[in-house]
């Protein structure tokens, strides 16, 4: 009755472990999210309204209805149990102007004001 206790016991440690998976079998990759290239956040400027934001980025993973003023843009590739590429983008409004970009990837807008005028913003009908 022992060794019956005790292969149930190994068997459900080994079947509940995380990175332990059965030989041979595929994993696949999983994209979760809203791809945010550079190209994308280049675009963005202080002043854009929801609806030309909406157009470059695409509509946001996260739109809180306690918290109107925020967007939130993350994107997440896993490869099996590895997490391969991880980001995330968050965009604040005042009413219906965008003024502020955090996250790695975000723009430093200090830095391209002193370079000289920005770009026209993208006409949106």
């Amino acid at each position: 009755m022992r060794p019956l206790a005790v292969g149930c016991l190994l068997a459900g440690l080994i079947g509940c472990g995380s990175n332990i998976g059965f030989p041979g079998v595929y994993r696949i990759n999983v994209e979760q999210g809203n791809v945010v290239t550079e190209e994308m956040v280049d675009q963005l400027r202080p002043g854009l309204n929801r609806r030309q934001v909406r157009y470059i980025m695409g509509t946001p993973l996260i739109e809180d209805s306690f918290h109107e003023d925020r967007w939130d843009y993350r994107y997440t590739l896993r490869n099996g149990n590895e997490t391969l590429t991880e980001t995330q983008l968050t965009l604040w409004f005042e009413g219906d102007e965008l003024v502020r970009v955090e996250g790695p990837d975000a723009p430093n807008w200090e830095e391209s004001q002193s370079e000289g005028p920005a770009s026209e913003a993208p006409e949106v009908s």
